[in-house]
């Protein structure tokens, strides 16, 4: 991806508009299963965002100008704002603090398997 202002100015954008999607996703989910184990807002947001990004990076993987913009926008903005591994990463090692390593297991196992089957079909969707 070129950096040029351009394409940096579609990612911020992008970005801004993942992140409040992100926020929007995880108390949707958070409201609909209070008080579940497992941190299922953000495990659902990164499948969703997976399955996103494989089908943007399908559908946008050329190396044209206008594939360039729309992967700014859609892929490093929306995608990147959207989807949360560092919250992934931080709840894990919370649940090892709270001496619950089952359920920081089952965390990384389920959001690795689950996001890179999403990653897989989205990116088959568009073969």
């Amino acid at each position: 991806m070129s950096l040029n202002l351009a394409n940096l100015l579609l990612a911020a954008f992008g970005g801004a508009l993942g992140s409040v999607l992100r926020v929007l996703g995880s108390a949707a989910v958070g409201a609909w299963l209070p008080g579940a184990r497992l941190p299922w807002g953000t495990i659902l947001i990164n499948v969703a965002g997976s399955l996103a990004i494989g089908w943007l990076m399908g559908r946008f993987g050329g190396a044209t100008e206008a594939d360039e913009r729309w992967r700014s926008l859609l892929v490093a903005g929306v995608c990147g704002g959207f989807t949360t591994f560092s919250a992934f990463s931080w709840q894990t090692i919370a649940l090892l603090q709270k001496d619950q390593p089952g359920a920081a297991l089952a965390n990384v196992l389920l959001s690795l398997t689950l996001c890179l089957a999403a990653t897989w079909l989205g990116w088959r969707l568009v073969r």
